[in-house]
């Protein structure tokens, strides 16, 4: 799933470096959303490496970023922190993806503007439902910004 997409595809950036906890958000989100595409990196230094390229001549811009936490090369917060203060990148929809609850790990999320933390639940089914319904919410019901406006 870590092909590039499209420019007509509902293209999904995963942030996630932790390959058993991937397959399953993907599997989910792919089941409820086929008609979108799932970009997967593995460390935040990739996440921001597709970005910076993403769009024009590169690959396509993502409609959202589910953007885990504890990552190698640039942790998750970075990868958050930068995404909201460049330009052409903000309005991106960013969802922390994590098994942290800690209090300060949200915190540190909201403080730079995360758009929504959830917690990955351990029920399979749990997460079958919370990825469905992320789907509905932040591809479908969701309206963004034309980019580039």
């Amino acid at each position: 799933m870590d092909q590039e997409s499209g420019p007509a595809e509902r293209l999904v950036l995963h942030v996630e470096d932790n390959r058993d906890h991937a397959d399953l958000v993907d599997r989910c989100l792919s089941r409820h959303r086929p008609d979108s595409r799932i970009v997967r990196v593995e460390d935040g230094e990739a996440a921001l490496d597709y970005l910076k390229r993403s769009g024009g001549d590169g690959p396509p811009r993502p409609l959202l970023i589910l953007l885990d936490l504890r990552l190698p090369k640039v942790d998750g917060i970075d990868v958050l922190r930068t995404v909201k203060t460049t330009p052409n990148l903000a309005t991106i929809p960013v969802v922390v993806l994590t098994t942290s609850d800690s209090d300060s790990d949200v915190e540190a999320a909201y403080e730079h503007h995360v758009n929504s933390y959830l917690v990955k639940p351990d029920d399979f089914s749990v997460l079958d439902s919370m990825m469905k319904d992320l789907g509905d919410y932040w591809l479908d019901w969701n309206v963004q910004p034309v980019e580039g406006h």
